[in-house]
């Protein structure tokens, strides 16, 4: 087998390749390269399921980040068990190929309980007191200790939420090190998070995201380096482009005018009962599932999505199918954004009355995903006092909440998840890949075919089940 490694550098596209970039411009002009027609939706859940077994999201699972679980009658969002992935794995399939294959599967989602044979990913532990220690989960289990001892605790801060910064990337990259130094895995997946953040927060604007090109762009050109000084052949790819964004749609808002969802009230807050709504919808980024319990409504509610500003497209059995999504997890119809617009999963028309954790980062909890938690709440005065008088609660042994994250979706300026119209924006695969094809675009799920025979060089190549 070629010894490999796969960087994904999240939310890299040609776009953002040039000037602030010279390491990774260094290697694109030195080896072959395609864009990346993006999986539907093309978010960072569905798009690693895909390059990962082949699959398009009907077969595979991964239809989002999240779904709604119809028998639990509750969502589903961030979860990390790989068995949640259906289909053969790149790694097992290459293992067919070579018994003594190994993988390294590095901060790639869905990481625990994986057949991969080392694994590292964010897993805080949630002890019976209310607190939330940050922390991760390895495989091997023991590997844990030995990792945090050498280079220190992960950054979970810096992984995700208002302090979300390069020391995460770092870190990851360190750790990927860390793993070659001491296992020498056939294939090493190394997750590289760094541009979602600023892009999200202030779209395609140069004068804003050019420390974090430069930034992401040194730590992937060292690990480059790393890598190849040990005859390790490097693959880099990402998983979308993110563009600019200027308008939030409240589709849930829009279900509650109509009288469809089921508010409780819970202590003065309102919460949202998925079970008893008759529509509702699991919002992610620039695409929401759309859930019909009332089957009647079927007809009216795609009528509205059509008519609603900012929806693009529905898709609908027939729609779903040929995009690949007719799944059990898919809602009953997915709405789709225009290229200006993104979906909230907002459904409260009084702030007072939001739920408690809607201005905290809480990604489970929420029935959709929350770029407002990238930011610090505009409106509070002194907010790092405040966090600091909070941390010092924490430390201090009393129960505390974290709540400084805005209600203000209109500060959110970029998103993905539809698939761009300027193929500029579509994510990018680099490296010695002898068999990608001159027109220079290939499908999300053609990714893992050249995965796999870049890694079975020599062993010859009888495809995988796609």
């Amino acid at each position: 087998m070629q010894r490999t490694a796969v960087i994904n550098v999240v939310g890299l596209t040609t776009r953002l390749i040039g000037e602030s970039t010279p390491n990774i411009r260094a290697f694109l002009e030195r080896n072959r390269s395609a864009r990346i027609e993006p999986v539907l939706p093309a978010v960072t859940c569905t798009a690693q399921a895909t390059y990962l077994t082949g699959n398009l999201p009907r077969d595979h699972g991964i239809v989002a980040n999240g779904w709604y679980d119809r028998e639990y009658a509750e969502h589903r969002f961030w979860k990390q068990s790989n068995h949640l992935v259906r289909g053969e794995k790149l790694w097992e399939a290459l293992r067919r190929k070579d018994a003594e294959f190994t993988c390294a599967k590095l901060f790639w989602w869905f990481n625990m309980y994986s057949s991969a044979d080392y694994a590292i990913t964010p897993r805080p532990l949630y002890p019976a007191d209310g607190r939330k220690v940050f922390d991760i989960h390895t495989q091997p289990m023991g590997m844990r200790e030995r990792i945090k001892k050498d280079l220190g605790p992960f950054p979970f801060a810096s992984f995700w939420g208002p302090g979300a910064d390069i020391k995460s990337s770092v870190w990851i990259a360190e750790s990927a090190k860390w793993v070659e130094e001491k296992h020498w895995p056939s294939l090493a997946l190394v997750y590289l998070p760094h541009l979602d953040y600023n892009l999200q927060r202030a779209g395609l604007k140069w004068d804003a995201i050019g420390q974090d090109l430069r930034q992401i762009d040194e730590v992937t050109g060292n690990l480059i380096r790393f890598y190849e000084a040990r005859n390790i052949k490097v693959v880099l790819l990402s998983e979308y482009g993110i563009t600019d964004v200027d308008r939030p749609v409240h589709l849930n808002r829009v279900f509650r005018d109509k009288g469809w969802l089921s508010i409780k009230d819970e202590l003065g807050r309102e919460t949202l009962e998925l079970g008893s709504c008759r529509v509702f919808a699991i919002a992610d980024h620039q695409v929401a599932h759309v859930y019909v319990n009332d089957p009647s409504l079927l007809d009216a509610v795609r009528a509205m999505l059509e008519s609603t500003d900012g929806v693009q497209q529905v898709l609908g059995k027939a729609e779903k199918y040929y995009n690949g999504l007719q799944h059990e997890r898919s809602g009953d119809l997915i709405a789709i954004a225009d290229a200006r617009s993104w979906f909230t999963w907002y459904y409260w028309k009084d702030d007072r009355l939001a739920p408690d954790f809607a201005r905290c980062v809480d990604i489970h909890r929420k029935c959709g995903y929350d770029p407002a938690e990238l930011f610090i709440d505009p409106a509070l005065k002194v907010p790092k006092l405040k966090i600091g008088m909070k941390l010092a609660a924490k430390m201090a042994g009393f129960r505390m909440l974290m709540n400084v994250i805005p209600l203000n979706a209109s500060l959110v300026k970029g998103s993905h998840g539809r698939v761009p119209e300027d193929t500029n924006d579509w994510p990018v695969l680099i490296g010695e890949l002898p068999n990608l094809p001159r027109s220079g675009a290939v499908t999300a799920h053609e990714v893992c075919q050249h995965l796999f025979t870049h890694c079975a060089t020599g062993h010859g190549y009888e495809g995988l089940s796609l």
